[in-house]
This record gives structure tokens, sequence and C-alpha cells, in this order.
């Protein structure tokens, strides 16, 4: 026991200090810990490390994912929703069979089947991995395509490595598989909705921030525990529950509660990132062993890995060149349909402008006023969707991110351990999906931030200063007019009292209210840039704490 306790305060301490020493050294954090894994790896007392992997797939990332999901600006995983869905799930099938057919033809005794398995495992992204892109200058679009797509491809990599597992054994039927994967989907979905729904329900009634964020280290596990008994995938009900909760917790939950949550999850997530990459590097040396024991050596094993790696970029690559293609040529449709936009817009802002539509309604289709009102909503969401992608161009450096930044991490370690026992070549299997997972880590994640640098941007810094700035004065006229919506309190004459504080900060509460109403409703038709946003969000908060605490203090 004390043993344990002295490894798991060391294991903080480590982790304390990578976050703090590998930004001041120029690395990643991340490369930092699993180098350390490693070099402890070869203290006697760790020399037969070995993680279950189970605790990976449904202990660490499901609270990893929620809150990546909880963070995520829901407007922008709705707008890269198509390219999301692309790189998670197309991008995943195409790299698995690819890798199959290559471990097929330099692996002895590997079938395609087999090989296809290995493949699922190496072919995700993974969420912590890719949490090194943030640390980098790179666009708002890149990230959010990166973060959609480690979030949900988890899903069709296990569910393709079920399949093909099953696939050794049994007839492979294409329709049945497809059918898997779709009820996997779906069934998490809703299980998802229904959990972050009710968390928020429940939540939202609990004044205690303490017990509050207590409650919510339980939701990812809520979600995904009934997702995986009903054979569907706990992960992806896990970032659903996590999006419905990013998205409603402004509105349902107090700004005492929310920040609660923001600095627990913060520390969750530090410490779960840094677990996971320490035991990525303490397992290194028990799986060279095995495979040294078992096959003389590991330099072929290697040698795979890199091509492995090697084809996964070139996969990656040849989706992703015609994947920009298409959603710059949607950017440029959208671009000339801006002006009719804008017309329709002007003319329903106005009363004789909703008059004249309703004058030209048929018989056949009748337009209310409620028509009009929904129909301005997505003609205003509809322009704020056309100035982001415009404002966020994806060119060759944006497209060298997404290639370069897609590394593989925990979900390729933690899969890789869950081949059956009996898998030809089991050991050099787990191997090449470490080795691969490594390389990528040290190769990509080391060298992004100098390729970034090199390459140059399509933006000019300036002109997004200028941006940003613009819709600072856009949020501030929009927060004074939304103030005056609230009528003024009623002058009370005399000495100040407690009655008159009491009314001051009623009435200064019901003002914050109303700009965040304002605030969550431009959010919601993406009128501003999500970061701008938040911190104004933020600030409010702030400020409504700070009232409350005032209050609390002088009563």
């Amino acid at each position: 026991m004390t043993e344990l306790l002295i490894v798991s305060v060391t294991a903080l301490l480590m982790i304390a200090a990578s976050a703090v020493a590998g930004p001041r050294l120029g690395i990643a954090s991340p490369l930092v810990l699993v180098a350390i894994g490693v070099v402890v790896s070869y203290l006697p007392m760790f020399a037969g490390a070995h993680i279950e992997p189970e605790w990976i797939l449904e202990g660490v990332l499901p609270p990893l994912l929620y809150s990546s999901a909880v963070s995520m600006p829901a407007m922008n995983f709705r707008r890269e929703f198509g390219a999301i869905s692309g790189l998670s799930v197309v991008l995943v099938v195409g790299t698995a069979l690819a890798l199959g057919l290559f471990f097929m033809i330099v692996i002895p005794d590997v079938g395609f089947a087999w090989g296809v398995a290995l493949g699922a495992i190496i072919s995700p992204t993974d969420a912590v991995a890719t949490s090194i892109i943030k640390q980098t200058s790179v666009s708002k679009r890149v990230v959010a395509m990166l973060d959609g797509e480690s979030l949900l491809n988890d899903a069709t990599a296990l569910v393709l490595l079920r399949t093909a597992i099953v696939a050794t054994a049994a007839t492979f039927s294409f329709w049945s598989s497809v059918g898997e994967f779709v009820y996997s989907v779906l069934v998490a979905v809703l299980i998802g909705w229904c959990v972050g729904r009710l968390n928020l329900m429940i939540r939202k009634r609990v004044t205690d921030s303490t017990v509050n964020t207590v409650i919510s280290f339980t939701v990812p596990f809520i979600a995904s525990v009934p997702a995986e008994l009903l054979g569907a995938s706990g992960l992806v009900a896990a970032v659903v529950a996590g999006l419905i909760t990013g998205i409603r917790a402004p509105r349902d939950l107090s700004p005492r509660n929310r920040l609660s949550d923001s600095q627990n999850w913060r520390t969750i997530e530090l410490v779960l990132e840094g677990a996971v990459f320490l035991t990525m590097g303490l397992q290194i040396r028990a799986i060279v062993a095995k495979v040294h024991d078992d096959h003389g050596g590991v330099g072929t094993a290697v040698l795979i890995a890199a091509g492995a790696l090697i084809l996964t970029l070139a996969v990656r690559a040849a989706f992703v060149a015609p994947l920009l293609r298409v959603l710059s040529s949607s950017v440029r449709r959208g671009e000339q349909l801006q002006p009719r936009l804008e017309s329709m817009q002007e003319k329903m802002s106005t009363d004789a402008g909703k008059q004249e539509m309703l004058s030209r309604s048929t018989s056949r289709r009748t337009l209310s006023e409620h028509d009009i009102d929904r129909l301005a909503r997505r003609v205003t969401k509809g322009l704020a969707n056309i100035e982001y992608f415009l404002r966020e161009p994806l060119g060759s450096r944006e497209g060298a991110a997404v290639v370069w930044a897609g590394m593989r991490g925990a979900v390729t370690v933690a899969a890789a351990q869950t081949l059956p026992e009996d898998t030809p070549q089991r050991s050099v299997l787990v191997l090449i999906a470490f080795a691969v997972a490594l390389m990528s880590l040290v190769v990509q994640g080391g060298t992004i931030g100098p390729l970034l640098r090199i390459l140059p941007a399509d933006t000019d810094p300036g002109e997004s200063e200028e941006q940003t700035q613009t819709e600072l004065t856009r949020i501030m006229e929009m927060l004074r007019e939304s103030a005056q919506t609230v009528p003024e309190p009623p002058h009370l004459d005399g000495e100040p009292s407690r009655e008159t504080f009491e009314t001051a900060r009623d009435h200064r509460l019901a003002v914050i209210s109303a700009q965040r109403s304002a605030l969550l409703d431009a959010r919601d038709n993406g009128t501003f840039d999500a970061d701008v946003l938040a911190n104004a969000l933020a600030n409010l908060d702030a400020t409504e704490i700070a009232i409350e605490l005032r209050g609390t203090l002088t009563g």
C-alpha cells in the first residue's frame, strides 16, 4: 500500500512538472511524460508493468472525451460537421482497409481480416494526442475539425475492430457491419442526449457548487456504461452528453456552478491525460521484451510500424486534399449567395419588409409572422456561417496541419491489447501498434510546431486582430442595447439602506441576465467568434459572482 501511494504521488508530481517544464523547453508535455515513462519502465519495480486496456477505454477516455465535448464550441462543431464526418468515418475505414492489405503482405500468417483489425486499431486519431495542436498557432477551423474527428472516430474504429475479429472466424457480411455501426451510433446518441438533458435537469436544482461538480463527474460514466451494455458506443454517448451539457449549461446552471465545473474538470483532464502518456511509456519495455522472447528481435516490427505510419499519413493526405477542395468550393458558393441573403435580412428587419412578404403569401403557402421570424433566424445563421468560412480560409498551411496533426495515442495503445490471445503473432501486432503511436507522437507531435512556423499563414495576423476588435465593439453595443430592455428600478429617496442596496443589486442581476441571454442567442446564431463570445460570457459570470458574493458578505 505504501509503495502504491508513493508511486501515485510521484506520478502526480511528474505530471505537474511536465506541464510546467515542457513549454519552457519547447517540447509538448505529453512527449516529456512518454519519455519519463520509458525511463521509469527500466526500474526493477516496473519491469512487468501492465495496464488493463479496459481501464483506458472505459475508465479514462469517457471523462476525457466528455470534458472536451463540453468545452468545444458547439457552433464550430456544427459548421465543420461535414468534414468531421468524413474524417471520422470514411477516412478511418479507408485507412484500416489500406493498412489491412499492407499488413497481409508484410507480416507472415496474418490474413486480410487480422490486418484490417490492426489497421482499425491504428487508424483513429487520439483526442489526448491532438491536444498538442492546441499549443500551436493554427486556424480555429483546423482545431474544430481535429477535435471533432478525435471525439467521434473511436466509435468507427472499435466497431470495425470487432467486425474484423468476427470475420476471422465467420463469414463477413458488409450490410451486417453497416447495420452494427448505425445501431452503435444511433443508440449512443439517444442515450447521450437523454443523459445530457437529465444531468442538467437535476444539477440546476442543486445550489451547492461542490455537490454539483461531484455529480458532473458521474455523467460520462452514466452515459457510457449503459451504451456499452446495449452494444453501442460508450465513447459516443459520453461525447453527446458533453455536447448537450456544453450547449445548455450557460442557460441552466449558475455561474458559480459552471466556474466550479471548469476549474475541477481542467484538473481532471491534466491528471488523466498525464496518466495516459505515462502508462504508454511505462509499458514499452514489457512489450518489447515479449516480442524479443517470442521472435528473437524487434527490428522488423519497428520497420513495419514505420511503414504503417507513412502509409497512414499518405492515405490521410490523399483524403484531406480533395476534402479541402470541396470545402473551398462550398465557401465560394456561399460567397455568391451572400448578397441575396443580406438583401433578405435587410428586408425582414423592417416592418414594411415583413408586410410585403406577408402580402406575397399564396393560397398554397401562407406565411405567418412566426414563419418570417424563423426564416430571419435561418438567414442570420447562414450569413454568420459564410462570414466564418471567409474569415478562416483553409489553404495549404491548414491542410498540412490537418494531415500532420492526426496523431495516434491512447486509443491505439489500449485497443491493441484487446486483441484475442489466439491472434496470429499477437505480440508483434501489439508492438507495431505501440510503435506507431509512439513514433506518431514523437515525429508528428515534436515537429508540428516548427512546421507551422515555417509555412506562411494565409491570413494577416493584423487583419485578424482588427476583426477581433470589431467584434468586441459589436458585442459591447449589443450588451448596451440588451441592458436598456430592463426597466429602471424605482428611485428611492433618503439615505442609502438595505432596501436600496437590494433594489440596485436585483436590477444589476436582471441586466446581467438579459445580457447573457443576448450573448447566448448570438452564440446559437453564430454571429460572433466563439472565443470572443466565450470571454464576454466569462466576464458576465465573474461580475454576477462578485455581486452575489458582496450581497452575501453584507447580508
